[in-house]
């Protein structure tokens, strides 16, 4: 009888191992752990969302910019009509700007004191007011006129609006009181230079200051601003019983003024 203790003990067939072992487990194995770093690993990544209106301001629409393109083209194409009418209007009514001039001047009570250099008198005085224009009336508002010597202002009032026709002349009257008004020396100096002479006559100064606007029929432009000067007035200053004196326009013809806006 043989003994069976030293016999090899028999093969087993089958898979091999390290294949069973994959098979069992179909996921790659988790790295080994490091046991020669301290380093913690890295936290994880947070997770984004999509916010609610990112969705709707993509697809919202994009604009149009052929559209605003000929919205603009429509504007401007208006404005230049409008400017083109305008100025076909403006030349054929040729509006003009009236022609005034001082036709008379009454001083009374011009009394001046060098000494305290103050001023006093009563300036009465017209102008003729003419509208050139055969097609349009003027509207006249805001009015003030001014005497003045030099840049000096002796005395300022206002006067009434009015409206006068095309081809019309009117006479405007316009008063002017001072009483007691400061002047300085170079003027007071001019004053009696002036007054010394021949014929006593000094230079003063007339100005208006006007809001003007034309109209033909229902067409009226709009307001401007209308200015007038009346350079060296001619006015003859003669002495009185009193130390005040009179005085009134030097010349036969009126003084013309020159208007512009």
């Amino acid at each position: 009888m043989s003994s069976s203790s030293g016999d090899p003990k028999p093969v087993v067939t089958g898979y091999p191992a390290p294949l069973a072992a994959a098979a069992a487990y179909p996921y790659p194995a988790p790295p080994p752990p490091s046991y020669y770093s301290n380093v913690a690993p890295p936290p994880p990544q947070p997770q984004y969302y999509p916010r609610p209106y990112a969705a709707a301001a993509v697809a919202a629409p994009a604009y149009n910019p052929l559209f605003l393109r000929r919205l603009l083209s429509f504007f401007v194409a208006l404005f230049l009509l409008v400017g083109l009418a305008v100025f076909i209007v403006w030349l054929v009514l040729r509006p003009r700007l009236p022609e005034i001039g001082v036709t008379s001047v009454a001083v009374s009570g011009f009394n001046l004191s060098a000494s305290e250099q103050q001023l006093s008198a009563d300036f009465d005085l017209n102008l003729a007011v003419h509208n050139p224009n055969r097609k349009m009336g003027i509207y006249y508002d805001h009015v003030t006129a001014a005497v003045l010597y030099g840049t000096e202002t002796i005395s300022e009032a206002s006067l009434a609006p009015f409206y006068q026709e095309k081809g019309n002349t009117i006479a405007v009257r316009a008063r002017f009181v001072a009483v007691g008004e400061y002047v300085d020396p170079d003027a007071v100096k001019g004053i009696r230079s002036d007054q010394s002479r021949g014929d006593g006559a000094v230079g003063f100064q007339v100005t208006v200051l006007a809001w003007v606007r034309f109209r033909s029929g229902a067409w009226r432009t709009r307001w401007h601003t209308m200015r007038v000067y009346c350079d060296d007035v001619p006015i003859g200053l003669k002495n009185g019983t009193t130390s005040s004196a009179s005085g009134y326009l030097v010349g036969s013809t009126p003084k013309k003024c020159v208007a512009n806006l």
